[in-house]
């Protein structure tokens, strides 16, 4: 798939353009707000519908020399995952900059006590 020409990347874009418009607007999933996430997830969303056929195998409808049915896989696993793991991050860090503020209502419960 290197080096391929405009058809197969035409059509890969536009797998990627639907996933991330469902995921962004349908969904609401996402982690950034208005038009960088909706680029993100469509970069994001190519990348994994071109990986889609070499991950997920040959099978079903073939158009362009793209197999549509793994290359709309890859693409929704791509973007589920990428928000997902960028969620993940925010919830760890928003923990770990929390502690002191865990430890000042215990201390009002014991003084209380």
């Amino acid at each position: 798939m290197v080096g391929m020409s405009f058809m197969p990347f035409l059509v890969l874009t536009i797998i990627a353009a639907v996933v991330a418009g469902v995921y962004q607007y349908v969904f609401h999933y996402r982690f950034l707000e208005g038009f960088d996430s909706a680029f993100g997830k469509l970069v994001i969303g190519w990348i994994g519908a071109w990986l889609g056929s070499p991950v997920l195998g040959h099978w079903f409808w073939k158009f362009e020399n793209i197999y549509i049915v793994p290359a709309v896989l890859g693409s929704i696993a791509l973007v589920h995952l990428n928000v997902l793991g960028f969620r993940a991050a925010a919830k760890l860090m928003e923990l770990r900059a929390t502690p002191a503020s865990v430890e000042a209502p215990k201390a009002k419960v014991a003084s209380a006590a």
